[in-house]
């Protein structure tokens, strides 16, 4: 990761309580004047990681990044209660107001492209600008691909270790039936359901396969993420109509945005990023043709960072 400035701390951090018991971990790096950028991370349930802060210049943004509910560092761990995508554009707000920022940099890959997209049509005036990777716009159609129909033609063997978990007569709604598992009282098979949800999600990630993407997988991290996860997709983030987003896209206008998508990204296909860049006229739609989706690919992960310096000259105010 030679591309990534080097490794940083922050100079503030803490937790914020946002109601119905959630409390939500945030710091802030890098440049306590700077331009500020908030790092949506994906899932639902991902969490930060360290790296995240690196992908920022610290001597120009003040770098915002927070657990959203439930995941990460935030509490209570792998909680539905109170979980919606409303519920977490509204804390986005909550976390922007506690620091006394006016306006922001909006940075989402994934699911954090989602919650950008959503923040970002209701609070537009709010928004300096977004960088977004591999767009997923939670669309009943975009949740088939992965969790019935698509995704599985290209890795069939992942597909039938993630499908043998559940009986036949139940495979024809994946969602629903890891959901039931996920959501359930029994611990044993609720851990066991959601090391398979995440071995499938992380082995279909990458255009060149990585065993420990499957092998590798943390339980306690797996708990927050596959339970809160399906808890979204099953609801079908709470979007009504299921387009919402895409069809509200119009609120975006004027906001400047770079969309980084890998031409090969098996879980959000890039017909998702090019419809919304579609109706996002000052989005500029970055192909990148030998990558999937993960942040961390190859051809990924450098212009992830080229876009961030490119929106240097952005000036909050």
């Amino acid at each position: 990761m030679q591309c990534l400035y080097p490794v940083i701390k922050p100079y503030d951090s803490g937790v914020l309580g946002v109601g119905a018991g959630h409390a939500l971990y945030y710091e802030q790096c890098g440049r306590r004047d700077g331009v500020p950028v908030v790092f949506l991370h994906g899932g639902p349930g991902g969490g930060c990681q360290a790296w995240n802060r690196r992908v920022f210049d610290p001597d120009h943004y003040r770098i915002i990044l927070f657990d959203q509910r439930g995941c990460g560092r935030s509490t209570p761990h792998g909680s539905l209660k109170a979980n919606t995508t409303w519920d977490l554009v509204d804390d986005l707000e909550r976390i922007r107001k506690h620091l006394g920022i006016e306006r922001w940099l909006l940075f989402g890959g994934s699911w954090g492209s989602t919650l950008a997209v959503a923040y970002a049509e209701q609070n537009a005036p709010r928004v300096l600008g977004m960088v977004l990777r591999g767009v997923f716009l939670a669309r009943r159609s975009e949740l088939d691909w992965f969790y019935k129909d698509g995704t599985n033609r290209l890795f069939p063997g992942a597909w039938e270790r993630f499908s043998r978990r559940i009986p036949v007569e139940e495979r024809h709604d994946m969602l629903a039936a890891y959901y039931k598992r996920l959501a359930g009282n029994d611990d044993d098979a609720r851990l066991e359901h959601a090391v398979a949800w995440t071995r499938w999600e992380f082995a279909t990630s990458r255009l060149r396969d990585d065993p420990s993407d499957r092998e590798q997988i943390d339980p306690h991290f797996a708990h927050a993420f596959a339970r809160i996860e399906s808890h979204y997709f099953v609801h079908g983030a709470w979007l009504r109509p299921h387009d919402r987003l895409l069809r509200d896209a119009g609120n975006l206008a004027g906001i400047p945005g770079i969309i980084v998508q890998g031409r090969y990204d098996a879980i959000c296909p890039p017909s998702t990023a090019y419809a919304l860049a579609s109706r996002w006229p000052t989005a500029e739609l970055k192909i990148v043709p030998d990558a999937g989706h993960s942040a961390l690919e190859l051809g990924i992960l450098p212009r992830l960072v080229a876009a961030m310096d490119q929106f240097r000259a952005i000036q909050a105010g």
